[in-house]
């Protein structure tokens, strides 16, 4: 899997919620959340434009900031 690294303009554990609930709906992904630091970590087999598209449901300010390496 490719392990991807977005930004996410969250400023509340509600923002949070809101990337969990997209990402839990798409599904075939796992993911980490650093609220503090506005970035959302993704395991997945979708595209990057997918998971974008995804991300961005939630009404904030997303951008990819690329691959991590595992």
């Amino acid at each position: 899997l490719q392990k991807h690294e977005f930004f996410v303009d969250m400023t509340c554990e509600g923002c949070s919620n809101a990337v969990t609930r997209v990402l839990e709906k798409l599904g075939g992904v796992s993911f980490d959340i650093d609220l503090p630091n506005k970035k959302v970590f993704i395991d997945s087999e979708h595209s990057v434009d997918t998971l974008l598209e995804t991300l961005k449901k939630t009404g904030k300010n997303t951008s990819y900031l690329g691959e991590k390496s595992a």
